[in-house]
Order: structure tokens, then C-alpha cells, then sequence
């Protein structure tokens, strides 16, 4: 793509990961570790949109200066190395002094590096544009070549001890957090293949070789280490969030045979939650769907049969079924026997039960295994036992 799609699409995303963190940013505005991130990304999105080759020559006739685009993308690289080192060295345990030094020491370095790139690009001397080979094309050109290495080395150090760093803490920590630290270091690593091709690549015009393949072996790995460092970012942050939609969508399955043997018979009280198409909220729904389910457990509570549980729990007993698994098919028994007789029922006959303490007491059930168990062999014999057209009065 000669206008460098792929790099918008980069940069609005990274742009859309800031902005996720943005709300905690505001909640949080005094800590240092989610202003770093927040900078960082809004640095990776600004490398991303000055680097693609729609973008660079635009810049360079509204400046007015042949390549002008190559020390401020170059600045902004290292900007993004900097941030990189000084959101690590803070999110290490050390004592707070020991921090303060560390990230005076790194700003100063880094800030003299921004400098250097400056100074040299006005030293230098770049009149053809480049938009995609200008590190190859200037290479051996005085102060040019030597601003080149400046932003290659500073960055790929930044890449060694940040990806080192993200790889070792990886370690020590579990769940979105670990995947995130781990996608942050194949980031690095990325970082790190393409300052080590550019940088071959330098060498080897120096040699009086082309080194026009290896910038394009470089050119490979910026979008994925781009792609690799949004997700990094965002892991942490949407991780949790997305854990818990599938732990909510599989209860919802798995809550699915009981909902259906009770739904015809929840009545006018059973909670129905209703969603656009658009709508995906597995946590929303969890909760209404158990709702309905203890609306309708009171709907044909009247109906529930003490001796039909005492019996599927023997039943189960007998198979070799251990205790809590047997006290959930007796439960499933009750309940789909109980449903069955509501069914056939035209008004409730017998004593209707305090329904808030047939509440209570359900609410302290796991549903899911009593859903699980309606398929179960002592399940289907009380079934069979209570479709005879004449019921039993329920107790």
C-alpha cells in the first residue's frame, strides 16, 4: 500500500488503547506507571502516523525541508525508548531514591539523544527525499549516517532491557497480566530485529555493500512488533473483563437444560432480560437467567416431593455416585418431577411453602450441578415413575 494503510490502522489503534486507559488515567492522575503507559502509546501511535509513506513527504513540504520527517520520526522513536525504560524502571521494586536517580539518569540520556538527532540532521546534509530507504540511501553521509546509528543503538538498548525485564517479571505474576508482560517482550524482541537489520544494513553501506535487503528485512517486523505492543497494553486491561464474559457464557450454557424444564411453567414473576442483536453482556444475562430459574423454583415449589429426592438421592448412592453429585441429581429429580406435576396441574392444590425461605434455600445451591444432572440415569427413572395420569399429593 503506497499511502501506508497498515500504519494508520496501527496508530489508531494504539491510540484506541490509550484511550481505554484514559478513564483510569483520570481516576488515578498521580500514578506515574499509567501516565507512562498512556505516553508511551500516544508515542507508538505518533511513530506509526509520521513513519508511513503517505505521511513523511506531506510533512516534508509543509516544512518545507527535504526529510524532515527523518530526525522527527527518528525523535520520536527515541521519546517511545525512553518512555519504555523510565515505565520500567519505576514499575520495578527498588527504594524511591534509587527510582529518582534512575529515571533522572534516563531522561537526561535520552533527552541529550533527542538533541543529538536534532543537531546532526541540522549538520548534515539531505537534499534527495526518502520516504522508505533513507537510512540505507544516507548511510555514509557525514553527521546523517552518524544520527542514524544514534537512534538505532538508543532504541535497541531500550528494547534489550525492557524486553529482558518484560520476560523475567513474566514470570513472577499470573493471568492477563503474565500474557501481557509476555506479548510486551515479543514486542521488544521485534524492536530489537529491527534495529539489528537497520544497523547491518548501515554497516554494510559503510563496506560499500547495498544494504537495501536488509532494510526491508527491518520494515517486516515494525507492524507486528506494533501489533504485539497494543496488545500488551490492552491484555491487562480488557483480560479480566473478557474472563469473565466466557466464564459467563459457559454457565449460561451449561444452565440451559435446567432453564428449559422450567421456563413453561416460571410464571408472570420470572425476570426476562432483553438485548439488542448488538448487545453482548454474558454477565447481564447470567443474572437474569439464574433469576428466572429461582422465580420458577418457587413457581413449582408447591409440587416438590421429599420422597421422590429420597430416592433418586438412594438410586444415585447405589451407582456409585459420590455425596454432592447425588444430592444434585436428588435435586434435579425433585425439581423436574415437580415441574411435570405444575404442568399437569389446572391450580395449586396443598400448602404453598414461605417462598422466601424457599428462596433463601435455593439461592445456596450450585445450579449449574443440579442443571448438569438432569440427564442422569436416576433423574429419567423418577420421570418415568411420576408420568402415570394420577400424581400423588406433594408434601
Amino acid at each position: 500500500m503506497t499511502s501506508g494503510f497498515s500504519f494508520y490502522i496501527t496508530a489508531a489503534l494504539l491510540l484506541f488503547a490509550c484511550a481505554l486507559k484514559i478513564p483510569a488515567l483520570l481516576r488515578r492522575p498521580h500514578d506515574v506507571l499509567l501516565r507512562l503507559a498512556c505516553l508511551m502509546l500516544l508515542l507508538g501511535a505518533g511513530i506509526m502516523f509520521f513513519a508511513a509513506p503517505g505521511t513523511i513527504p506531506r510533512v516534508n513540504r509543509l516544512t518545507g525541508v527535504p526529510n524532515f520527517s527523518a530526525p522527527l520520526v527518528y525523535s520520536v522513536m527515541t521519546a517511545f525508548s525512553g518512555a519504555s525504560l523510565l515505565l520500567f524502571v519505576h514499575w520495578r521494586p527498588a527504594p524511591p531514591e534509587q527510582t529518582r536517580r534512575a529515571s533522572r539518569v534516563c531522561t537526561a540520556v535520552y533527552a541529550a539523544a533527542i538533541l543529538a538527532i536534532v543537531v546532526l540532521f541540522r549538520c548534515g546534509d539531505a537534499p534527495v527525499e526518502q520516504t522508505t530507504r533513507f537510512d540505507m540511501y544516507y548511510a555514509t553521509t557525514p553527521y546523517i549516517g552518524q544520527m542514524i546509528v544514534t537512534y538505532l543503538v538508543l532504541h535497541g538498548a531500550a528494547s534489550v532491557v525492557t524486553g529482558v525485564l518484560s520476560w523475567r517479571w513474566s514470570r513472577e505474576v499470573r493471568g492477563s497480566l503474565r500474557g501481557g508482560l509476555l506479548m510486551l517482550a515479543g514486542a521488544y524482541l521485534m524492536h530489537l530485529c529491527f534495529d539489528t537489520s537497520k544497523l547491518l544494513g548501515v554497516a554494510a553501506r559503510w563496506a560499500g555493500r547495498d544494504g537495501d535487503v536488509l532494510n526491508d528485512v527491518a520494515v517486516v517486523f515494525a507492524l507486528p512488533a506494533a501489533v504485539m505492543g497494543i496488545t500488551g497494553f490492552v491484555l491487562p486491561l480488557a483480560g479480566p473483563r473478557v474472563a469473565e464474559q466466557v466464564r459467563a457464557a459457559a454457565d449460561l450454557w451449561q444452565l440451559a437444560p435446567l432453564w428449559r424444564e422450567l421456563r413453561r411453567v416460571a410464571g408472570p414473576t420470572a425476570v426476562r432480560v432483553s438485548f439488542e442483536w448488538w448487545e453482548i453482556d454474558f454477565p447481564m444475562r447470567l443474572t437474569g437467567r439464574k433469576t428466572a430459574i429461582y422465580d420458577a423454583l418457587l413457581a413449582v415449589a408447591p409440587y416438590f416431593d421429599r420422597d421422590v429426592r429420597g430416592r433418586a438421592y438412594r438410586a444415585a448412592r447405589d451407582r456409585g455416585e459420590d455425596g454432592n453429585r447425588a444430592a444434585a441429581m436428588a435435586d434435579a429429580a425433585m425439581i423436574a418431577v415437580a415441574a411435570e406435576r405444575n404442568r399437569r396441574a389446572h391450580r395449586v392444590s396443598g400448602p404453598v411453602p414461605d417462598t422466601n425461605d424457599v428462596e433463601v434455600a435455593w439461592r445456596g445451591r450450585d445450579l449449574i450441578a443440579i442443571s448438569r444432572a438432569l440427564t442422569a440415569p436416576a433423574v429419567e427413572e423418577s420421570r418415568r415413575r411420576h408420568r402415570a395420569p394420577a400424581e400423588s399429593s406433594p408434601s
